[in-house]
């Protein structure tokens, strides 16, 4: 049922251009436990390195190492005022703010884990 639900707002979340090398919105994020098992696990020591930076685990030297598998939480950056761009970038259309609210109820409603 979660696996339906993250596929139907996966397809209704906005996509858009970030401004290459920019990683500003990929800093530590929790995410459901089914989207965080389908992400390559990671050891403790890269956990607390990400965590000490400030940054994700996944984050690599050329961006996202799991941009296709990304959790919701980071693919909403950029799409709502909530959530904005710190550098303006933003689709444009913005995310339907029925579908964010429903994204938000989803969180609330799933086990979040730290990724």
């Amino acid at each position: 049922m979660n696996s339906q639900k993250i596929r139907f707002f996966r397809q209704r979340i906005p996509s858009f251009e970030c401004i290459p090398g920019c990683h500003d919105c990929c800093g530590p994020v929790t995410t459901s436990s089914e989207e965080m098992s389908r992400l390559p696990r990671k050891s403790a020591v890269e956990q607390a390195a990400a965590m000490e930076n400030l940054s994700c685990p996944h984050l690599g030297d050329q961006g996202c190492t799991v941009y296709l598998e990304r959790p919701l939480i980071c693919r909403l950056f950029g799409t709502t005022p909530t959530l904005a761009c710190p550098h303006g970038k933003r689709p444009e259309l913005m995310i339907d703010e029925t579908i964010e609210k429903q994204i938000h109820q989803f969180f609330k409603e799933t086990r979040q884990v730290l990724v």
